[in-house]
């Protein structure tokens, strides 16, 4: 998939002016959810200001949307900004993932783990 503008609408949970909500294809935990951008953009550096402005927004409803089904005890944010990021969607999408109580062993340093051996301190 080299972007989400094949998405049908029946998989949209919210849609606002700049983005939308869906269920991750290939969910982490249980209500793992994509922020999609409405138009095409590469990653979050390509968004522009009203869009930028506009994320923590999307990032509350897909909050709202998650404990609508889920109650978790955490969430990670994050977006992939590049193939050396571990992109491999090239159309703006911010994860919005739950955390559960004892879903990993030790989760202190959270997304510090996306590199191995560099997330404990």
């Amino acid at each position: 998939m080299k972007d989400f503008t094949t998405i049908s609408n029946d998989r949209i949970l919210y849609k606002g002016n700049y983005f939308f909500i869906i269920e991750d294809g290939f969910p982490v935990s249980p209500g793992h959810l994509l922020i999609i951008s409405n138009e095409v953009k590469k990653d979050f550096f390509e968004l522009n200001e009203e869009e930028k402005d506009n994320l923590p927004k999307m990032i509350e409803k897909a909050k709202e949307l998650i404990l609508a089904k889920y109650r978790p005890d955490a969430y990670n944010i994050g977006m992939n900004c590049g193939a050396d990021a571990g992109q491999t969607v090239f159309h703006f999408h911010c994860h919005v993932i739950p955390r559960y109580q004892g879903d990993m062993e030790n989760p202190r340093g959270g997304v510090r783990h996306v590199i191995p051996n560099k997330g404990s301190y």
